[in-house]
Protein backbone atom coordinates (compact mmCIF):
# COMPACT_ATOMS: atom_id res chain seq x y z
CA UNK A 1 0.00 0.00 0.00
CA UNK A 2 1.12 3.20 -0.82
CA UNK A 3 0.89 6.47 0.77
CA UNK A 4 -1.91 8.00 -0.75
CA UNK A 5 -3.82 4.58 -0.26
CA UNK A 6 -3.05 4.97 3.33
CA UNK A 7 -4.26 8.36 3.53
CA UNK A 8 -7.74 7.53 1.87
CA UNK A 9 -7.86 4.58 3.86
CA UNK A 10 -7.47 6.50 7.09
CA UNK A 11 -9.49 9.27 6.05
CA UNK A 12 -12.88 7.04 5.47
CA UNK A 13 -11.93 5.28 8.38
CA UNK A 14 -12.42 8.72 10.48
CA UNK A 15 -15.35 9.53 8.64
CA UNK A 16 -17.07 6.16 9.03
CA UNK A 17 -16.03 7.05 12.79
CA UNK A 18 -17.81 10.52 13.17
CA UNK A 19 -20.77 9.75 11.35
CA UNK A 20 -21.95 6.91 13.80
CA UNK A 21 -20.53 9.52 16.70
CA UNK A 22 -24.10 10.96 17.08
CA UNK A 23 -25.28 7.77 17.93
CA UNK A 24 -22.94 6.22 20.07
CA UNK A 25 -22.04 9.16 21.91
CA UNK A 26 -23.22 9.74 25.64
CA UNK A 27 -24.49 6.29 26.02
CA UNK A 28 -26.72 6.03 23.31
CA UNK A 29 -26.19 2.60 23.12
CA UNK A 30 -28.25 1.89 26.10
CA UNK A 31 -31.23 3.11 24.21
CA UNK A 32 -30.54 0.04 21.32
CA UNK A 33 -31.79 -2.83 22.11
CA UNK A 34 -35.88 -4.00 22.59
CA UNK A 35 -38.54 -2.23 24.72
CA UNK A 36 -41.88 -3.19 26.07
CA UNK A 37 -44.58 -0.88 24.74
CA UNK A 38 -46.62 0.72 27.24
CA UNK A 39 -49.43 -2.02 28.76
CA UNK A 40 -46.98 -4.80 27.45
CA UNK A 41 -48.96 -4.71 24.02
CA UNK A 42 -45.83 -4.97 22.06
CA UNK A 43 -42.49 -4.88 21.82
CA UNK A 44 -40.58 -2.44 19.60
CA UNK A 45 -36.78 -3.14 18.25
CA UNK A 46 -34.85 0.50 18.62
CA UNK A 47 -31.98 0.04 16.33
CA UNK A 48 -29.48 1.97 14.76
CA UNK A 49 -30.48 3.54 10.31
CA UNK A 50 -27.61 5.48 9.73
CA UNK A 51 -27.06 8.82 12.00
CA UNK A 52 -30.11 8.17 13.31
CA UNK A 53 -32.49 5.94 15.82
CA UNK A 54 -35.48 3.89 13.78
CA UNK A 55 -37.41 1.33 15.58
CA UNK A 56 -39.72 -1.71 14.40
CA UNK A 57 -42.09 -3.89 16.11
CA UNK A 58 -41.06 -7.61 16.71
CA UNK A 59 -43.56 -8.72 19.16
CA UNK A 60 -47.09 -8.54 19.45
CA UNK A 61 -49.09 -9.14 22.67
CA UNK A 62 -51.78 -10.71 20.58
CA UNK A 63 -50.35 -11.09 16.65
CA UNK A 64 -53.48 -12.39 14.97
CA UNK A 65 -56.98 -11.21 14.59
CA UNK A 66 -59.26 -12.69 17.29
CA UNK A 67 -62.77 -10.91 16.06
CA UNK A 68 -63.87 -11.43 12.64
CA UNK A 69 -65.33 -7.86 12.74
CA UNK A 70 -61.46 -6.41 12.62
CA UNK A 71 -60.10 -9.26 10.08
CA UNK A 72 -60.27 -13.27 9.52
CA UNK A 73 -59.74 -14.93 12.93
CA UNK A 74 -55.96 -16.48 13.32
CA UNK A 75 -54.50 -14.44 10.74
CA UNK A 76 -51.89 -11.61 11.35
CA UNK A 77 -53.04 -8.14 12.08
CA UNK A 78 -52.91 -6.01 9.14
CA UNK A 79 -51.38 -2.52 8.87
CA UNK A 80 -55.62 -1.55 8.36
CA UNK A 81 -55.53 2.00 9.63
CA UNK A 82 -53.30 3.39 6.82
CA UNK A 83 -54.21 6.42 5.68
CA UNK A 84 -52.26 5.07 2.15
CA UNK A 85 -54.67 2.47 1.03
CA UNK A 86 -51.49 0.64 -0.85
CA UNK A 87 -50.35 -0.13 2.86
CA UNK A 88 -53.06 -1.88 4.60
CA UNK A 89 -52.20 -4.89 4.21
CA UNK A 90 -48.83 -5.25 5.75
CA UNK A 91 -48.66 -6.83 8.63
CA UNK A 92 -48.22 -5.00 11.81
CA UNK A 93 -45.87 -7.38 13.57
CA UNK A 94 -42.45 -6.39 12.01
CA UNK A 95 -43.89 -2.74 11.26
CA UNK A 96 -40.86 0.28 11.59
CA UNK A 97 -43.09 2.97 13.55
CA UNK A 98 -40.37 5.30 14.48
CA UNK A 99 -37.75 6.92 12.22
CA UNK A 100 -35.78 10.04 12.22
CA UNK A 101 -34.37 10.28 15.96
CA UNK A 102 -31.05 11.89 16.62
CA UNK A 103 -29.56 12.50 19.71
CA UNK A 104 -30.32 15.92 20.67
CA UNK A 105 -28.74 15.94 24.18
CA UNK A 106 -26.67 13.49 26.58
CA UNK A 107 -30.15 11.06 26.92
CA UNK A 108 -32.60 12.63 24.65
CA UNK A 109 -33.66 11.94 21.02
CA UNK A 110 -36.14 14.24 18.53
CA UNK A 111 -36.78 15.01 15.05
CA UNK A 112 -38.39 11.71 14.81
CA UNK A 113 -41.45 10.33 13.91
CA UNK A 114 -44.07 8.03 15.27
CA UNK A 115 -46.78 5.94 13.38
CA UNK A 116 -49.27 4.72 15.35
CA UNK A 117 -50.71 1.68 13.62
CA UNK A 118 -54.05 1.39 16.14
CA UNK A 119 -55.19 4.72 14.53
CA UNK A 120 -53.13 5.08 11.27
CA UNK A 121 -51.61 8.87 12.18
CA UNK A 122 -47.85 9.74 12.17
CA UNK A 123 -46.80 11.97 15.24
CA UNK A 124 -43.81 14.14 15.49
CA UNK A 125 -41.58 12.54 18.66
CA UNK A 126 -38.88 12.93 21.43
CA UNK A 127 -37.23 10.05 23.26
CA UNK A 128 -35.70 10.61 27.05
CA UNK A 129 -34.27 7.84 28.48
CA UNK A 130 -35.49 8.21 31.91
CA UNK A 131 -33.69 5.41 33.63
CA UNK A 132 -31.13 2.65 31.65
CA UNK A 133 -34.50 0.43 32.02
CA UNK A 134 -37.10 3.02 30.76
CA UNK A 135 -37.30 5.68 28.33
CA UNK A 136 -40.11 8.21 27.49
CA UNK A 137 -41.59 8.28 23.88
CA UNK A 138 -43.61 11.18 23.76
CA UNK A 139 -45.89 11.94 20.33
CA UNK A 140 -47.37 15.45 19.59
CA UNK A 141 -49.06 17.48 16.57
CA UNK A 142 -47.07 20.41 16.59
CA UNK A 143 -45.51 21.68 19.43
CA UNK A 144 -44.89 19.05 22.40
CA UNK A 145 -46.95 20.82 24.80
CA UNK A 146 -50.39 19.28 22.83
CA UNK A 147 -48.67 15.58 23.13
CA UNK A 148 -49.22 12.20 25.26
CA UNK A 149 -46.07 10.76 26.87
CA UNK A 150 -45.67 6.70 26.85
CA UNK A 151 -43.22 5.13 29.03
CA UNK A 152 -41.71 1.94 27.71
CA UNK A 153 -39.59 -0.67 29.98
CA UNK A 154 -36.68 -3.29 28.68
Amino acid sequence: MNASQAIVRGTVAAWLLLASAPVQAAGAGTILGEWYTEGDESRVEIYECGAELCGRIVWLKTPNYSDSKDGPIGTPILDSRNPDPSLRERPVNGLRIMQGFRQEEEATWGGGTVYDPKSGRTYRGTIRMARPDRLELRGYVGIPLFGRTSEWRR
